[in-house]
């Protein structure tokens, strides 16, 4: 039964059949059918007889003469289904009459009301229009959920980790507290540009956990949400870590593209671009491609350092100053224009800084002109970038890694290139040199140009640390 007719059998009496003032009882239980007949509604229980309805007719055709018009109407079926078209107009009766009827099965005269066809098609039309926008509504609601899916799934990986990131943005630094309020203990500090991630928000104020550190910050001196996800783009590093011994940095995305250079294992290089199975990092040689199954993705941000930590940092790098100055001293008075482990002349001198940190970059220019060689760590036969930086530290009782991405970590950052001081290691993705002053370093650089000095600006500087 289509839309309309269900809705006008709803007002019509389930299991009886009214013919201009008279019932018929159908005798059978179930949903109500309509069938029209001779401008009449029809109104029969669902599974009615035909046989029935044929002899309850004839013993009421002397009342009901248009009941003729009934039998011509159902000799096609012999059993009447709830799939019948209704016609208007509709006859209803009240509920008594029908529960009279219903017990008794007498038939009963009622007087009949006619509902108007007008009527009955405005009734109808109101209720198909509210069901049609409720289904409208229903489909605004779910478009509105699938755009928001959408811009969901159009975040990346990498941006869908940034989404929890709260991250500081002030002149020096935000104060991490114990609790929401001014009267909190300060437990650390989130540095400018440092990050924390997001638990919880409580009357203005932002609970995080940094590094070691969990407590709260004001959430006016940080950004959240879509500004996190940019910013974060801006202050962190995305660092590929090399997992092979011996890892090829190729030309082109693909294994029989030329090899451009070699890097070695825990080695950091900075991200350039991701692609399907490789990724575009930056090495001393140039820009190339390196294979993904031979590293390790993350990114690198600085974290809230504890009052603890900052104790402890501060301690260490005190005593390490000291230590280092006092092996400095020894070799001070050396001469800065021959060495006997290469007679070649200093390309430049160092100028500026502690007098130790100016020790170590001018017996590093000693070395200018040598030969670069992967994986070495003779200052004069061949060295590579980190060979060659642990190899003038060690004549200053200075232990090093043997690795770009570890000497990172050596000493204490100095907040950039232009804080640098002589002597500072400079880092790059990959690669490392030593500061000597106005704006230059010396280094190891590849091997077509041996150990040579070189603007420390000429790549992008990841940090400065310093040992003295």
């Amino acid at each position: 039964m289509n839309q309309k007719g269900m809705k006008i059998a709803a007002c019509a009496l389930a299991g009886a059949i009214v013919f201009s003032g008279l019932k018929f009882q159908s005798g059978a239980a179930g949903v109500s059918s309509v069938l029209p007949v001779a401008g009449l509604a029809l109104v029969l229980g669902e599974g009615s007889s035909v046989t029935q309805i044929k002899e309850e007719t004839k013993q009421t055709k002397a009342a009901a003469p248009l009941a003729e018009n009934v039998l011509k109407n159902i000799t096609s079926a012999e059993t009447l289904t709830a799939e019948t078209v209704i016609k208007t107009p509709t006859i209803t009766i009240d509920d008594q009459t029908t529960a009279t009827t219903a017990a008794t099965g007498v038939v009963q005269e009622q007087q009949a009301t006619v509902i108007p066809e007008a009527v009955t098609e405005t009734a109808i039309t109101d209720v198909t229009a509210a069901t049609d926008a409720s289904v409208q509504d229903t489909t605004v609601s779910e478009n509105k959920i699938e755009e928001t899916t959408v811009s969901e799934n159009k975040l990346t990986e990498e941006e869908k980790e940034f989404s929890t990131l709260v991250i500081a943005k002030v002149n020096d630094y935000v104060n991490v507290r114990d609790s929401a309020s001014e009267e909190g203990e300060v437990v650390g500090k989130l540095y400018d540009k440092s990050v924390g991630t997001f638990i919880s928000e409580e009357n203005g104020w932002y609970q995080i956990q940094s590094g070691s550190v969990t407590g709260f910050v004001k959430a006016e001196y940080v950004v959240t949400g879509e500004e996190a996800i940019e910013l974060a783009k801006e202050v962190g590093v995305r660092i590929a870590t090399v997992t092979t011994t011996t890892l090829k940095v190729r030309e082109a995305p693909g294994m029989d593209a030329t090899v451009l250079g070699l890097v070695p294992i825990e080695d950091q290089l900075s991200v350039l671009e991701e692609l399907e199975g490789w990724v575009k990092v930056s090495i001393e040689e140039g820009e190339g491609y390196v294979s993904h199954e031979f590293v390790t993705l993350s990114t690198e941000f600085v974290e809230a350092e504890s009052k603890v930590e900052e104790e402890a940092r501060l301690k260490a790098e005190e005593e390490a100053r000291k230590a280092a100055q006092a092996a400095a001293a020894k070799v001070v008075s050396k001469t800065t224009q021959s060495s006997s482990d290469s007679s070649a002349e200093p390309a430049a001198v160092a100028s500026g800084g502690s007098g130790a940190g100016s020790s170590v970059a001018n017996y590093a220019l000693q070395f200018v002109g040598n030969p670069y060689v992967y994986g070495g760590t003779s200052l004069t036969n061949g060295t590579d970038c980190s060979g060659f930086v642990m190899g003038v530290y060690a004549n200053y009782g200075i232990s090093l890694p043997h690795s770009s991405g570890a000497q990172r970590g050596a000493g204490y950052d100095v907040g950039g290139l232009a804080n640098a001081q002589p002597g500072d290691i400079v880092c790059y993705s990959g690669h490392v040199g030593i500061y000597i002053g106005n704006g230059n370093i010396v280094h190891a650089s590849t091997a077509a140009t041996g150990i040579k000095v070189s603007n420390a600006s000429y790549r992008n500087v990841l940090s400065v640390r310093r040992i003295f």
